[in-house]
């Protein structure tokens, strides 16, 4: 298991997320990101806003993610 915080992953808090793969903790933090899409929060409508962006120039967004993944993968096993 590896861990990573919300910021870590783009997001705008401390909540951490445990998973054996990168794949696994994506999903972690996008299903935390919706809920706080639900719950209107400011901070993470600010950076889901900054995702969107990036979103519109697929290039960058991919070598986002792939930076996100590499970070995660230098990570040590918890």
């Amino acid at each position: 298991m590896k861990t990573m915080n919300c910021k870590q992953l783009g997001g705008a808090c401390e909540k951490e997320f445990q998973a054996n793969t990168f794949e696994e903790i994506a999903e972690m933090s996008k299903k935390h990101g919706m809920e706080m899409f639900q719950k209107q929060d400011e901070a993470h409508l600010k950076a889901m806003n900054e995702i969107q962006e990036l979103m519109q120039k697929p290039e960058a967004m991919k070598d986002w993610f792939e930076s996100k993944k590499k970070e995660f993968e230098a990570l040590p096993v918890d």
